[in-house]
């Protein structure tokens, strides 16, 4: 008796969806559900792929610039959810390249599990998938004690403040981030709103709710950038996409040069105190003070 084949559609490369690349894992891209089981592209999906493809650029670049090692690349992704950019940086670069390893750091066991599922199925054998905090990933001895390239796309509130010390302690030439829920410094605004009204006008800022939130968000990020510059790091912030594909659209580039900038401690220190949150200093920037003192 004959098998049906009715229900088990094939897809054709040439009915392919033209965002999708030359070599790339038509599997990866439906088990991701990229793709749908006949190969379609939803917008929902295309607008995620374009995101993860405008981030990949510059990735990209950044690992074509690292120099050679016997053991390749290595790349810790942050708060890594369901590895979207940890799979497709695999399969458009580690793949062909043969080296080198892409760490993937995720809180919730299921999303860790089935990742490292998908990755055996696809035979990414250098993908490896963690099941810690950012924090917790700083003292896992399943990590190298170098990381070359350290991502966090959209790692919640501190999550990315973490995947910067991660970064550091780690000695990253590159990180690559993309904040997303920056609430801490809104919270810390929020505790000293009267008394800080009547210290400086400037408080008129965060006054109200939505702007506390928007404010904090804002210094969040510039504070961030500082840190980064005052340990060595050069900070180029631009946005990842259009603002119609998504509001958490703040791309930290930071590149190690090795010059420590003791100005911009200085100025960290210097917001900090104008905006009454000098409690972050120590649990946030522990190393400006390093800095300072020096």
């Amino acid at each position: 008796m004959k098998r049906s084949t009715k229900n088990t559609p094939t897809t054709s490369l040439d009915a392919l969806p033209p965002e999708v690349r030359p070599g790339q894992s038509i599997e990866l891209l439906k088990q991701l559900h990229i793709l749908t089981r006949e190969g379609k592209l939803n917008q929902d999906s295309r607008r995620k792929l374009k995101q993860v493809y405008h981030l990949f650029q510059f990735i990209e670049k950044l690992l074509k610039e690292l120099p050679t090692s016997d053991t390749g690349p290595t790349l810790a992704d942050h708060g890594a959810g369901k590895s979207y950019l940890g799979f497709i940086i695999y399969d458009l670069f580690f793949k062909a390249l043969g080296q080198g390893t892409i760490y993937g750091i995720e809180t919730r066991s299921e999303l860790v599990e089935s990742s490292k599922a998908l990755a055996q199925r696809l035979g990414f054998e250098r993908m490896r998938f963690l099941n810690v905090s950012v924090a917790e990933s700083t003292q896992s001895d399943e990590l190298p004690a170098q990381i070359d390239v350290v991502t966090a796309l959209h790692a919640c509130d501190t999550a990315t403040d973490d995947a910067i010390a991660f970064g550091l302690q780690k000695k990253a030439r590159y990180m690559v981030l993309v904040p997303c829920c920056q609430a801490e410094l809104a919270r810390a605004l929020n505790q000293n709103k009267a008394l800080n009204l009547q210290r400086t006008p400037l408080a008129e800022l965060w006054r109200h709710p939505l702007h506390t939130r928007e404010v904090g968000s804002q210094l969040t990020n510039v504070l961030r950038c500082l840190y980064l510059e005052s340990q060595g790091y050069a900070v180029t912030v631009t946005e990842l996409v259009g603002w119609e594909h998504s509001m958490k659209n703040e791309l930290i580039l930071a590149k190690y040069t090795g010059q420590k900038k003791r100005s911009a401690g200085e100025r960290l220190q210097a917001l900090l105190k104008e905006f009454g949150v000098e409690g972050l200093m120590g649990g946030r920037y522990p190393l400006v003070g390093v800095i300072a003192q020096a």
